[in-house]
């Protein structure tokens, strides 16, 4: 085993494992709002933000879709040491890692079913900003409207047609996330 595999971890997983759910559940719950992750150094091309989702949400008995340059050996055996979750494809996925053209086509990863619509998945886009305005979103944990950079519009407003099913996404870029959950109305600016 590579000597690297056992390097980027939590240095106080309980901590700041703890922040880091913090932070996702705030950005989950307050659309277009972003929070910093910081205290994984996961290993390329995976930025600090997805590597310290993964150490929080992932484990054993969450399947992970690795996707594109994202499915490599270093970020498998990484995943492997500090969360061991199984490495899926993505229709079997209860997480799934990569940016946004290598997840797609979206219809490949699970929705839920109406008895339970919690069996989805979670994608994690990452992203090369999180900065910027391309859609209006609306829904509950936004008072009026908010702002946030997403790669397309279309494909979330169809997302938020299957609610109660449907995906929920975290995006992350460098050290920050934001989210967008399943029951957010998205409009292109």
């Amino acid at each position: 085993m590579n000597a690297d595999v056992l390097k980027g971890g939590f240095a106080d997983a309980p901590v700041q494992s703890a922040h880091a759910f913090r932070a996702a559940m705030n950005v989950m719950a307050r659309p277009g709002t972003v929070e910093t992750l910081s205290g994984a150094v996961p290993p390329a091309p995976m930025s600090a933000a997805a590597g310290a989702l993964v150490l929080t949400i992932c484990d054993p008995d969450t399947p992970l879709h690795l996707a594109g340059h994202w499915d490599c050996q270093e970020v498998r055996d990484w995943v492997a040491f500090h969360v061991g979750a199984p490495i899926v494809d993505a229709e079997a996925a209860m997480f799934a890692l990569g940016d946004w053209d290598v997840l797609a086509p979206l219809t490949r990863f699970a929705i839920g079913t109406p008895e339970y619509p919690d069996r989805s998945a979670t994608l994690i886009v990452e992203r090369d900003t999180l900065a910027g305005d391309t859609a209006t979103l609306r829904g509950p944990g936004i008072k009026d409207k908010a702002a946030m950079a997403l790669p397309e519009a279309e494909a979330f407003q169809m997302n938020a047609v299957l609610f109660p099913l449907g995906l929920d996404f975290f995006f992350t870029s460098g050290d920050q996330v934001s989210a967008l959950p399943r029951t957010t109305k998205v409009e292109a600016a």
